[in-house]
């Protein structure tokens, strides 16, 4: 099955709060896993995005989760299926078609940026 989740992360300092999402998508046996600050907006241009250590199936269900040992809360915001267009693992490229309530359309990642076009 191709899933893909797009979760908000919010770490819970002692004074500022950190807010990230993280994008998975299912990949076999895991989560290809990358994080970004903004989220990509449709026909927008380039988001900067960092790939993460891969995660476990579990994140794909999870609706809302408090993380262990003060980690933060993660909540998901957006999901589907995907369909894979190419994916390089050696140029980092990976190009996709979601079907998200916020995320739909080509999305692309290239190195350490992403962008989200309409999808011809």
């Amino acid at each position: 099955m191709n899933r893909w989740v797009l979760l908000e992360h919010k770490i819970l300092g002692t004074k500022l709060i950190d807010i990230h999402y993280d994008f998975l998508v299912e990949d076999k046996l895991d989560c290809l896993t990358w994080k970004f600050h903004e989220i990509p907006s449709l026909n927008k241009g380039v988001v900067k995005i960092v790939k993460q250590p891969n995660h476990r199936l579990v994140w794909l269900s999870r609706v809302k989760y408090q993380l262990s040992n003060n980690r933060g809360l993660v909540k998901r915001i957006d999901n589907g299926t995907f369909t894979r267009i190419s994916h390089n693992e050696d140029s980092q490229e990976l190009k996709i078609i979601l079907n998200g309530k916020l995320l739909n359309g080509l999305f692309t990642i290239d190195g350490n940026f992403c962008q989200l076009t309409k999808n011809n």
